[in-house]
C-alpha cells in the first residue's frame, strides 16, 4: 500500500509545483517582470473604466480634426483617444472607419464603453460617441461646443441613431494610417 501511495503523492507534488510555477509566471508577466507569450493580446479593461475615462473628457472643446485634449477633439478623435489611453487599442481615425472596424450590436445590447453612431450629415456613421449606460453617451458634438453627456432618447439623437457597435478584441481593430486628418464628417 505504501509503495502505491508514494508515487501518487510524488505525482501530486509535481503537479502542484507545476501549477505554482504557472501562477508565479502569470504574476511576473502581470507585473511586467518577464515577457509573456507574443500571440496572446492583453485583455481589454472593464467597460466601466472606458465610461469613466470618457466622462473625464467632459468640457474639452470641440475642434474639427482635433486629436489632442489640450487643443480640442472632434468626435472620432475623442473616441480614439479614450480607447487608446485605456485599452491601448488604436481605433481608426474617422467615425466611418471606426464603425467598419467594430461589431454591430442591437440597441438593447448597449453596455458602457460601446460606441454609438449617428447620421448627422446625411451620411451614415458621420458622428460617434461612447455609451456610458442608462441611455446616456459622451461625445464631442460640434464646432463651438464642448465634450458633453447626452441622452440617446433626446429627439435630435434618437432621430439620427445609426446603431451601436462594440470593440470586440484588440487584434480585430487596425488603425488605418491612410485616414485623412480631418476626422469625422461633423463640423
Amino acid at each position: 500500500m505504501k509503495q502505491l501511495l508514494l508515487p501518487c503523492i510524488a505525482s501530486l507534488l509535481l503537479i502542484s509545483a507545476g501549477a505554482r510555477a504557472d501562477m508565479l509566471g502569470h504574476f511576473l508577466q502581470q507585473k511586467g517582470l518577464i515577457a509573456g507569450p507574443e500571440s496572446a493580446p492583453p485583455p481589454l479593461p472593464t467597460a466601466s473604466a472606458l465610461a469613466v475615462h470618457a466622462m473625464g473628457f467632459m468640457g474639452v472643446p470641440y475642434k474639427w480634426g482635433g486629436n489632442d485634449a489640450q487643443t480640442g477633439l472632434d468626435c472620432s478623435g475623442f473616441v480614439q483617444a479614450v480607447y487608446q489611453q485605456i485599452t491601448g487599442v488604436v481605433l481608426p481615425r474617422t467615425s466611418e472607419r471606426q464603425a467598419a472596424a467594430t461589431q454591430a450590436i442591437g440597441p438593447h445590447e448597449l453596455a458602457p464603453g460601446d460606441l454609438v453612431f449617428f447620421n448627422t450629415m446625411q451620411q451614415p456613421y458621420s458622428h460617434v460617441g461612447i455609451y456610458i449606460g442608462e441611455g446616456r453617451f459622451v461625445h464631442a458634438p460640434r464646432t463651438g461646443s464642448r465634450i458633453k453627456l447626452e441622452r440617446l432618447s433626446a429627439p435630435y439623437w434618437s432621430a439620427r441613431f445609426d446603431g451601436g457597435r462594440r470593440v470586440t478584441h484588440p487584434s480585430s481593430v487596425l488603425a488605418q494610417q491612410t485616414a485623412p486628418q480631418g476626422g469625422s464628417a461633423d463640423r
